[in-house]
C-alpha cells in the first residue's frame, strides 16, 4: 500500500531564499524525495514567517490535528519542524503514539529504519539532558537564594512561594491574614487537645469555615497545615530553615508538641519522621 505523506515547509522572516530556505526551494525539494521514495503526498502544509521555537503555528497545528490523512511526516531539515529539542521530542511523542513515521530529508532521518529510530533516540536523550541540566541550574539557584536569605535581616524570606492559608503576601513580606489565622491557631489548639484531623475538619466544615477557595476542609489540606513550619515561624525549604518575622499561630515548642502526637498515631514505627523546630531565641 502506498503510504501517504504530509509535507512541511517553514520559512520565517529573517530566512533568505539565497540560503535554500525558501517556500519553493522546500517543496520542490520534497516532492522530488515523495517521487524517488513512492510516497503519495496528501498535503502540503506551509507556515510563512513563522519562527521553528513557536509551537502554534497554523499549518503545524493543523497538520498535527488532520494526522488521519497521512502515514508520514516528511520535511526539509529537522530546524525546519523544530528548532527546540524539547518541542521535537513532544511531538516525536505524538506521532508514535499514532503510529506515524518521519522523515528528515537533509538529515537522511527516517523513523521506519533502526538508524532513524537510533538517532531519534539520541535526540531525546540529549533533550533530557538539557532538561535536566536546566533544572540542576534552577534548584542551584535556588538554593544560594535561600542560603542567602537565612543571612538577611529583612522581612523577605518567602523564596516567591504562594502564601499558605492564614498568611498573604504585602511588599514580598508574609504578614499575618487576622482573618485566617485564628482558624489555624483553633486547629493546633484542638489537635494538642486530643481531637483528631477528621473531627477537626468535620467542625469547621459544619460552621462554615472553609478553605481560602471556598472548599471543605479534608484530612489532607488539614494534615499540610499541622505539619507546616510557617505556623511556628519558619519557612522550610530543602533542608534550610528561614526563620520569618510574621505574626506566629502557635510557638516552636507547641508545633513539635503537636508533630510528635501525629508521629504516635502512626501504627508503622519506621514512618513516624518527626521534623521538629528549634526554639527562635536559639536559633
Amino acid at each position: 500500500m502506498t503510504r501517504r505523506a504530509a509535507l512541511y515547509i517553514r520559512v520565517s522572516t529573517d530566512e533568505q531564499a539565497a540560503e535554500g530556505y525558501s517556500l519553493d526551494a522546500q517543496r520542490a525539494i520534497l516532492t522530488d524525495h515523495c517521487i524517488a521514495e513512492d510516497l503519495e503526498i496528501a498535503e502540503v502544509y506551509e507556515d510563512d514567517g513563522y519562527s521553528g521555537t513557536n509551537a502554534k503555528r497554523p499549518a503545524y497545528r493543523l497538520m498535527m490535528d488532520e494526522m488521519d490523512r497521512w502515514d508520514v511526516l516528511v520535511v526539509l531539515k529537522m530546524d525546519r519542524i523544530h528548532r527546540n529539542s524539547r518541542n521535537f521530542m513532544a511531538m516525536m511523542d505524538e506521532l508514535n503514539r499514532n503510529h506515524k513515521e518521519f522523515v528528515s530529508c537533509y538529515e537522511a532521518l527516517d523513523t521506519s529504519n533502526a538508524l532513524g529510530r537510533f538517532v531519534v533516540d539520541m535526540i531525546q536523550r540529549m533533550a533530557q539532558l538539557e532538561s535536566e541540566q536546566i533544572g540542576e541550574r534552577t534548584k542551584m539557584g535556588m538554593r544560594e537564594k535561600a542560603e542567602g536569605l537565612t543571612r538577611e535581616a529583612s522581612g523577605k524570606t518567602t523564596m516567591g512561594f504562594t502564601p499558605p492559608f492564614g498568611y498573604r503576601l504585602e511588599g514580598g513580606s508574609l504578614v499575618a491574614d487576622e482573618d485566617e489565622l485564628p482558624t489555624v491557631r483553633r486547629m493546633f489548639a484542638a489537635y494538642a487537645d486530643g481531637e483528631t484531623i477528621d473531627s477537626i475538619c468535620y467542625s469547621l466544615n459544619r460552621s462554615g469555615t472553609l478553605t481560602r477557595r471556598g472548599n471543605p476542609w479534608t484530612k489532607f489540606s488539614m494534615s499540610n497545615i499541622l505539619h507546616n513550619p510557617v505556623y511556628a515561624g519558619f519557612i522550610r525549604w530543602e533542608e534550610l530553615l528561614m526563620p520569618h518575622h510574621a505574626e506566629r499561630a502557635v510557638t516552636p515548642e507547641e508545633f513539635n508538641a503537636v508533630q510528635e502526637k501525629m508521629a504516635s498515631r502512626v501504627r508503622d514505627p519506621s514512618k513516624r519522621n518527626v521534623r521538629l523546630l528549634p526554639v527562635l531565641d536559639d536559633f
